[in-house]
């Protein structure tokens, strides 16, 4: 488990991933604005409140508490090569005893979605959570219709498992996703033969 002192930092070739400060406001909030055409489509309805520096603090410190407490590791993608934030991830709903899983759910900034950043950073994630955290399953759900991101979750390991009516609330409607998962020790599919 997390310990409230530990400090979370996973490099990639081209990320670091680290949780949410309060300097990021600005970076965070421009960001999400910009790409705010290209993020509701998938996401549930925006607070009236979303973008702003309070709504953004509160959320700083729901990083910090989640870490600390093992129940979730929400981290910022930031490009090595100039500090630019380009997205977010979070494995949430740590479920550790008989579970030991979790899930996934992470966002783009338009500018820098299909550079393969998020396929960076959601193997890193998911390396991170078999290995340092000692997870045996990752779960993730998306939107039928999202195909980017389910040729992301595939090429990342992850397996179809089927479909969960109304799951979440999207853009202020019930909707249906489909629900993936990538196991530590993940035999489907493989045989001895060759």
């Amino acid at each position: 488990m997390l310990g409230a002192k530990r400090k979370v930092r996973i490099e990639t070739e081209r990320l670091i991933l680290r949780p949410p400060t309060h300097g990021d406001y600005r970076a965070w909030s421009t960001l999400r604005y910009d790409s705010a055409a290209f993020l509701t489509a998938w996401e549930p309805t925006w607070a009236t409140d979303h973008l702003t520096r309070k709504a953004f603090t509160n959320r700083v410190y729901w990083a910090q508490r989640s870490i600390a407490n093992g129940s979730a590791l929400p981290l910022f993608l930031v490009r090595r090569n100039d500090q630019g934030l380009v997205g977010a991830i979070t494995l949430d709903n740590i479920r550790r005893g008989p579970a030991q899983a979790g899930t996934t759910g992470y966002w783009i900034g338009e500018p820098f979605a299909r550079q393969g950043y998020m396929r960076e950073a959601l193997q890193a994630v998911v390396n991170h959570a078999f290995t340092a955290m000692d997870l045996s399953r990752v779960e993730a759900g998306c939107l039928p219709e999202n195909n980017p991101s389910r040729r992301l979750l595939e090429q990342c390991g992850y397996k179809y498992e089927g479909v969960a009516q109304s799951y979440l609330q999207i853009n202020g409607r019930w909707r249906n996703h489909v629900l993936y998962a990538n196991l530590r020790h993940d035999r489907r599919g493989k045989t001895d033969v060759g």
